[in-house]
C-alpha cells in the first residue's frame, strides 16, 4: 500500500529523521493559512507547492511550483488541486490532484554549497536481505543514473541478524562525499530511516533528493513510502491512511468482495482459483497469441456469488474480448463450480464475450457435463492447453 508524502514524511518524523516540514491543504484557502503556519513555525518566506498524487516524476508535470508570496501560494494551489497531472508514471489521462502540500523552502540562502543525494531501503529478492541503495546523484531519475552513470550507485545490505551496522551508516556517509557536522548527521539520519522501514514493515522507502543544507542538515525533501499490505494487520494507523481515490476502483471494489485482481492491459479476462495458478494462467494465454487483460484469484471458495462478482468485474473492462475461467478443484468441488458459472451466467444475462472454462479436480467430468448440457454459449475444457487453444480460436 502506498502513502502520500505528507504522510510518509510525518511518519519518518516519528522515528527522527529530519524532513522538509509541510502542511496538508485541501483548498487554496486552506493552502494560504498553512503557508503562514509554515512562517511562524519555521521562518520560511518562500513555499513549495506540492501536489499530493502517488506517482512521481510531479515537478516535470507541473505538480511541485515554488510560491514567493501568499498571493503565489494561493494561485499556484488553485491550478494544481483538481488538475489531472500526468507524471512519467501515470496514464495519458493522469491522476486527479485532491490535496496539496505547503512545505517550507529549505534551499535557503546559501544554495551553492547545498547537495542532493538519493537513498532508498528495500529488500533484495536475490539475497533475501534489506538493502540500503544510495548515490550522489539525488534529484535525478535514479533508473536513469542506473543506465548512464552505474558506478554511481551503491549498495549496503543488512545482515538480518545483527541490523544495521555503525560501519556501514559511515560507509554511506563516506561514499556520499561528506565530512564534519554533515557527516555524523548523514549516519544519523541512515539509522533514523533504517529504523523506521523496519518498525512500520515497509517494502520500500526512497527518499529523493536527501538535502544537505548550506548549514550541514540532513532533510528528506521527498518521500515516497510503500507498506506491506500483509502486515498491516500490526499497523492500524498506518492502515488508516489508505487513499482509494489513489487506486483503481475496479481493483478497489474487488477488494470489497474478497477478490484479489489486478488491472492488465490485454484482451483475455482470467478467473482463477489460486495465484500460482493464476500466473501460470496468463503464462500459457500469452503463449496462445492472447493478453492477460487481467489478474483474479476467486480463492478457495469459488461459489456462484463470487463467481458472478468475478464476472462482472473482468466485465467492466471493454478491451476483454473472451474470458477464461481455470479451476482446480481440489477443497472446492468442481461440479458446484461449474453450477456457480451456469447461475451466475443466468443472473447476468447475456455475456457479450466468449466463455471458457477448464475446470480440473474433484468431478471434474460431472462439472464438464453441467457446462455442456446448461445450454449457454460457455466452452468447456479439461486439459489447460486445450482451454488455451479455444482462447486462441474464439480470439481469431
Amino acid at each position: 500500500m502506498n502513502i502520500h508524502e505528507y504522510q510518509a514524511k510525518e511518519t519518518l518524523k516519528g522515528f527522527g529523521v529530519a524532513i522538509q516540514e509541510g502542511i496538508v491543504a485541501q483548498t487554496p484557502e486552506e493552502a494560504v493559512e498553512a503557508a503562514k503556519k509554515m512562517t511562524e513555525q519555521t521562518g520560511t518566506e518562500w513555499w513549495v507547492i506540492k501536489a499530493q498524487v502517488h506517482a512521481g516524476g510531479r515537478g516535470k508535470g507541473g505538480g511541485v511550483k515554488l510560491a514567493k508570496s501568499l498571493d503565489e501560494v494561493k494561485s499556484i494551489s488553485n491550478d494544481i488541486i483538481e488538475m489531472d497531472l500526468v507524471t512519467p508514471q501515470t496514464s495519458a489521462e493522469g491522476k486527479r490532484v485532491h490535496q496539496v502540500l505547503v512545505a517550507q523552502d529549505v534551499y535557503y540562502p546559501g544554495e551553492s554549497e547545498t547537495e542532493e543525494f538519493y537513498v532508498s531501503v528495500l529488500l533484495n529478492r536475490a539475497t533475501g536481505r534489506n538493502m540500503i541503495m544510495y548515490s550522489t546523484e539525488g534529484g535525478m531519475d535514479i533508473e536513469a543514473v542506473a543506465e548512464a552513470t552505474p558506478h554511481l550507485i551503491f549498495h549496503e545490505e543488512i545482515d538480518p541478524s545483527f541490523g544495521l551496522q555503525g560501519f556501514q551508516a559511515r560507509k554511506i556517509a563516506f561514499n556520499l562525499g561528506l565530512s564534519g557536522n554533515a557527516f555524523k548527521q548523514m549516519v544519523k539520519f541512515v539509522f533514523a530511516l533504517y529504523k523506521a522501514y523496519d518498525s512500520i514493515d515497509a517494502s520500500l522507502f526512497e527518499i529523493n533528493p536527501v538535502l544537505k543544507t548550506s548549514d550541514d542538515k540532513i532533510i528528506a525533501v521527498d518521500s515516497k513510502v510503500s507498506l506491506d499490505e500483509n502486515a498491516l494487520y500490526r499497523h492500524k494507523d498506518l492502515a488508516a491512511m489508505r487513499d482509494i481515490r489513489e487506486e483503481d476502483a475496479t481493483e478497489v471494489e474487488a477488494g470489497e468482495a474478497g477478490l484479489n485482481f489486478v488491472n492488465l492491459d490485454g484482451n483475455v479476462g482470467c478467473m482463477v482459483n489460486g495465484a500460482g495458478l493464476a500466473m501460470a494462467t496468463m503464462d500459457i494465454i500469452k503463449l496462445s497469441g492472447g493478453n492477460p487483460a487481467n489478474f483474479l484469484d476467486v480463492g478457495g471458495t469459488a461459489n456462484a456469488e463470487r463467481v458472478e462478482k468475478a464476472f462482472r468485474i473482468i466485465l467492466k473492462d471493454s478491451n476483454v474480448k473472451a474470458i477464461l475461467v481455470n479451476i482446480f478443484g481440489g477443497i472446492v468441488r468442481c461440479d458446484r463450480v461449474a453450477q456457480g458459472v451456469v447461475d451466475a451466467y443466468k443472473n447476468i444475462g447475456e455475456i457479450p464475450v466468449p466463455i471458457i472454462v477448464r475446470l480440473q479436480g474433484t468431478n471434474a467430468e460431472e462439472a464438464k457435463k453441467i457446462i455442456d448440457e446448461s445450454g449457454l454459449k460457455v466452452h468447456s475444457a479439461i486439459l489447460l492447453q486445450e482451454a488455451a487453444d479455444k482462447v486462441a480460436e474464439v480470439l481469431a
